[in-house]
């Protein structure tokens, strides 16, 4: 559900507030490229999440231990499977080698950090009861602050570089395509700072990085083989991605008349999104028969039935994919939304229990929450409505918003319980900003 679950933040980004795009379909197809990487350099899977933020410049960096973000922009620009996962091996081996934890560690006692913004950092923070994590992505909009945070010395690139390149080469995958990325900034470092992409501000380049780079490659490059798993999930997960935030008539023509699946997932978003309903949800059941296990597939047709006005049928769709994918928080966030939208006493029984899991997988989600807020309040749980709505907006960074909520959720709700102590991490929160 990429362009229905927008979700902002702020902490080490930009000044601006960032678009978080979150879909479950991209968001496996980044995990199914990122495996391999995570597990070559050490690390558990299912401690590090690929996220997508909605910006056209070429950027990738990590906020902290357990989330690698890539800027739209970067996926779109790559070629192949191979150049992405070079840029995901890059920011995997600057955990593994630990410069984010040393990071982390040096910022503990800047007394000033919690002044500013703390969207990322109630993310991963607070609302995963980790105030170290916390404290290290409360960076806000501080340019200095920013740079401290985000840029990497060159020593720490060439220790990424080079891990990441044992890393690629371990899972077999061609080391060269590090090289080809690196080829996108050449030059750049040239620019002044307003024209350059981000990535190079982030991640300095040299020439005798590059070259580096080029030689280890050339070495390695004969134990390369090409994976049609990786390449599938990547072509999937760009093809998404284009639909959603392109032109859709554009993505029509380049899909034109091929009966393929990744033509047929182009046509179906952009036929939605244009809109031609019919022609879309006939696109989406033929993709469904495609590949009718795919949990991904199922949650897509819910989203254009739902964004349709075909409420139940929506209903009927999410809770296959649910069948199919019971972990996926943003599925179960997906299906709650659509009960909601019967607006009946079962739809909504049932919708609270679907939000409420979903929440307790993933509770970065500001979309997520409103609705979670909207069952609560509609069972007449006040107390956990105002605790959600205070959630929603400290991950918008509207901190003293938060803290109002927050504080109504506090005189709710049990003082001790579990909602109690979240509110009040949201309400100190809000109070350290002001």
């Amino acid at each position: 559900m990429l362009v229905a679950t927008l979700a902002f933040v702020a902490a080490a980004l930009p000044a601006r507030a960032q678009t978080l795009l979150r879909d479950p379909d991209i968001e496996h197809a980044l995990r199914e490229l990122a495996r391999p990487l995570i597990t070559a350099a050490g690390l558990s899977p299912g401690n590090i999440k690929v996220l997508v933020i909605n910006d056209r410049k070429l950027n990738a960096f990590v906020v902290d231990t357990r989330h690698i973000l890539l800027h739209s922009g970067l996926i779109q620009k790559a070629k192949t499977a191979e150049e992405l996962q070079a840029v995901i091996a890059h920011e995997v081996a600057h955990i593994a080698n630990g410069h984010i934890t040393r990071r982390m560690t040096n910022l503990r006692s800047a007394s000033n950090a919690a002044k500013f913004g703390l969207a990322m950092a109630l993310a991963v923070g607070a609302l995963s009861q980790n105030a170290e994590a916390a404290a290290g992505v409360a960076l806000g909009s501080a340019n200095s602050a920013r740079r401290v945070f985000l840029g990497h010395t060159r020593a720490e690139e060439a220790s990424a570089d080079q891990s990441a390149l044992r890393y690629l080469s371990a899972r077999n995958i061609d080391p060269n395509a590090m090289a080809d990325v690196l080829d996108y900034f050449r030059g750049q470092e040239l620019l002044s700072v307003g024209r350059q992409d981000p990535y190079v501000r982030s991640h300095p380049l040299s020439r005798d990085r590059i070259r580096a780079v080029r030689g280890y490659a050339a070495a390695y490059a004969s134990n390369a083989r090409p994976d049609p798993t990786a390449n599938y999930w990547f072509a999937r997960a760009r093809a998404k991605l284009d639909a959603f935030v392109g032109n859709p008539a554009r993505s029509l023509r380049k899909a034109g008349k091929d009966g393929s699946e990744i033509a047929t997932l182009t046509r179906a978003i952009a036929l939605h999104r244009i809109p031609k309903r019919k022609e879309a949800i006939a696109e989406i059941d033929r993709l469904v028969a495609m590949r009718p296990n795919d949990p991904f597939y199922h949650e897509l047709r819910g989203q254009i039935l739902l964004e349709s006005g075909n409420f139940a049928a929506a209903v009927n769709a999410y809770g296959r994919a649910v069948n199919l994918a019971p972990r996926d928080a943003l599925i179960l966030a997906g299906y709650g939304r659509a009960l909601l939208a019967l607006k009946t006493a079962d739809g909504n029984r049932r919708a609270l229990s679907a939000l409420e899991q979903a929440r307790s997988r993933d509770g970065t989600d500001p979309r997520l929450l409103r609705d979670l807020a909207v069952a609560y309040a509609k069972s007449g749980n006040n107390g956990m409505a105002s605790l959600a709505t205070a959630e929603r907006y400290a991950l918008l960074g509207k901190l003293e918003t938060a803290g109002v909520h927050a504080k109504r959720a506090v005189d709710q709700l049990p003082r001790g319980s579990a909602g109690w102590n979240r509110a009040q991490d949201v309400l100190n929160a809000a109070k350290r900003a002001g």
